[in-house]
């Protein structure tokens, strides 16, 4: 799998859906076919490291064009808050403009509606709120020098920045040595705009644009009316009463660059963030514990298992079994039905739905098909598989449950139909009633709430039910020994064999494989990084799997050794207890990455995290579930029983 948006161009004459590329000529050349000579710039909703909540492009006042229509946004979109709108930015191809006015805003403090329309942007700027523009579905990017020499180029730029009273520069205020007023809100009223673009000669189709940057700039013109873009930066005082004029205006030039290819146009922004080494750092560090898990199972299985099963089936008496000790003595109690049947089947039948749905989205982006240029397609390829999965959710609760001896079919499917959607659903829910209070542009519509009600009542729930319906008429699963009537005593056991330290070291090492990964998933959702290595992500994905099943059979192994044959729930809570290890690093980077402030930002973080959990809880506990009901089943099957 490539981690590369290069794979956007898959082959010749082949593009994903709305990712075909767009050929641009100069005005007046009409020869060439489907070729554009205006550019359109699209404006999303700005957002901030320091704030959770995002916020629409029109909350700030800016220059807004309502004559366009706004392009529709897919179902990922709306539940990730982007709002992209039409700008009064326009260029024409390969035609330089150079400070052309937008418009200009005036604010009168003394009028209450300007004097919060101002706090507002001051508030913008305090919290270091970032512009986030789009030419031709890419992002506009800002470029500058990091330490190294290296150059790093951010998907967004500031709307200003901050001087303190003491003369702190703080954030973007630091690139310009002007900028030494104290108390004051340094504003970007200017941008210089450089679109690249590579000609196509041999196809005769005009011109593709490869890269959009940009530069802000501050000036304070001696006329806003007929702004000329000079004089020294423009600032806005902290405690500023009177009318405050703001003249935005911006210049275009373009650049022809023969190297980059439309199809590789992305590689400049994703090869700015130095991460692949880190990414083969961490999948070595995952290979070796799985290497590592995987010799110690290997052992187990190969050897103690093989003489134990050897020495079982050439006992000639009952004496002999008598005698034994270990996991043969617990035959006829090891699939005794567990405590809390109805809940554990309807965890594993939720867990079993997440599973499929995680396997299938990231196997579609390892392929490129949900690669940051289509916005929004992977958590709308999520959604919609998880609704669309329902069936097997309902088969392997209903099939469960009834192996586990229950008779109340109608609690279990819609147990598992509500209980654990329902409970997202609600965290979400409270989420966004925030947003809404907030006014953040990550509130969710309405419609769209009522529409994803429709797709969970309308599809997911009746798809459960006909997975169930199919469970339950299956026979249950044949077990290879026969369960005693009267349950063994289980023997007292040492501390590492008693079910809490088991389980709290089970999660260990599956947390070992992920943490890294974790870390730039987490940059990606709270410090808006761009997420692209799914093939990185795929990989640690298979290796998790592997350690999470592997890391459970070998607790299995020992419990079953001490007489402990209660190992359905420990199974699934043994691995399920990475999740918790997940919350505890996601507190410790709220606390040690993020500078988020405000109460609701901070319930927003905490909110959003325990669903992840949850979810990543059902998804690790179904692992370990499985991964120990095979081994079980596989050790107890060629055992001869008397």
């Amino acid at each position: 799998c490539s981690d590369s948006a290069a794979l956007l161009g898959l082959a010749s004459g082949f593009y994903l859906p709305g990712l075909a590329p767009v050929s641009f000529c100069e005005p007046g050349k009409d020869e060439v076919p489907d070729c554009r000579s205006t550019i359109e710039l699209f404006v999303n909703r700005l957002d901030s490291v320091e704030s959770v909540l995002p916020y629409e492009y029109t909350a700030f006042d800016f220059c807004f064009e309502n004559t366009r229509k706004r392009p529709s946004e897919n179902l990922g979109q709306v539940l990730f808050g982007e709002r992209i709108e039409p700008s009064p930015y326009e260029f024409q191809f390969k035609k330089a403009a150079v400070c052309k006015k937008v418009c200009t805003k005036a604010y009168d403090t003394n009028i209450s509606s300007d004097k919060n329309k101002l706090d507002f942007l001051k508030k913008g700027m305090l919290l270091n709120y970032q512009h986030h523009w789009i030419v031709d579905n890419m992002p506009v990017t800002w470029c500058y020098d990091v330490e190294d020499g290296q150059k790093f180029c951010n998907p967004g730029f500031p709307i200003g920045c901050y001087v303190t009273e003491g003369g702190r520069a703080k954030d973007a205020c630091v690139v310009n040595s002007n900028f030494n007023e104290k108390d004051a809100f340094y504003i970007f009223n200017h941008v210089d705009i450089t679109i690249h673009y590579h000609v196509i000669e041999n196809e005769q189709l005009g011109a593709r644009l490869v890269a959009a940057k940009i530069e802000p700039k501050s000036y304070a013109n001696s006329d806003d009316e007929s702004p000329d873009c000079s004089g020294g930066p423009k600032f806005l005082k902290s405690k500023h009463s009177g009318i405050f004029k703001i003249s935005y205006t911006y210049s275009v030039n373009f650049v022809e660059d023969k190297k980059i290819r439309w199809a590789s146009r992305w590689d400049y922004i994703l090869e700015s963030m130095p991460h692949t080494n880190i990414q083969w750092f961490s999948i070595m560090n995952s290979l070796v514990i799985v290497l590592f898990l995987s010799g110690m199972v290997a052992m187990i299985m190969l050897r103690t298992l093989h003489k134990d099963i050897a020495r079982y089936n050439q006992m000639d008496s009952v004496e002999d079994a008598q005698e034994e000790f270990g996991w043969k003595l617990v035959h006829g109690d090891v699939f005794r039905p567990p405590r809390k049947g109805m809940l554990l089947s309807v965890f594993l039948g939720s867990g079993t739905q997440i599973f499929i749905m995680t396997f299938v989205t990231l196997f579609f982006a390892c392929l490129g098909f949900l690669s940051p240029a289509n916005r929004g397609a992977l958590m709308t390829c999520a959604v919609v598989l998880w609704v669309l999965l329902g069936t097997p959710a309902g088969y392997v609760a209903a099939r469960l449950y009834k192996s586990f001896g229950g008779e109340k079919w109608k609690t279990n499917v819609l147990l598992t139909s509500f209980l654990c959607p329902g409970v997202v659903f609600a965290d979400f829910f409270v989420m966004n009633l925030i947003l809404w209070g907030e006014g953040s542009s990550a509130a969710m519509p309405f419609g769209t709430l009522v529409a994803i009600l429709a797709l969970w009542f309308c599809i997911s729930v009746p798809l459960t039910f006909i997975g169930a319906y199919f469970g339950f008429k299956r026979a249950g699963i044949e077990h290879p020994v026969r369960t005693n009537q009267i349950p063994r005593q289980i023997p007292e056991q040492s501390f590492y064999t008693k079910p809490l330290p088991g389980i709290v070291m089970g999660g260990i090492l599956p947390f070992g494989c992920i943490f890294i990964q974790l870390f730039f998933i987490l940059n990606s959702i709270w410090s808006h990084q761009m997420y692209y290595m799914f093939g990185f992500l795929f990989l640690v994905f298979i290796i998790l799997v592997i350690t999470c099943s592997e890391a459970t059979i070998l607790l299995c192994y020992f419990h079953l050794c001490a007489e402990d044959y209660h190992w359905q729930w420990r199974s699934f809570l043994t691995s399920g207890f990475t999740a918790v290890y997940f919350l505890v690093y996601a507190i410790h980077y709220f606390f040690s990455k993020l500078q988020i402030t405000g109460l609701a930002s901070t319930i927003l973080y905490f909110g959003y995290t325990m669903i992840m959990a949850l979810i990543f809880f059902l998804f690790t506990g179904t692992i370990g579930f499985f991964a120990c009901f095979w081994f079980v089943t596989k050790i107890y099957s060629v055992v001869k029983v008397d």
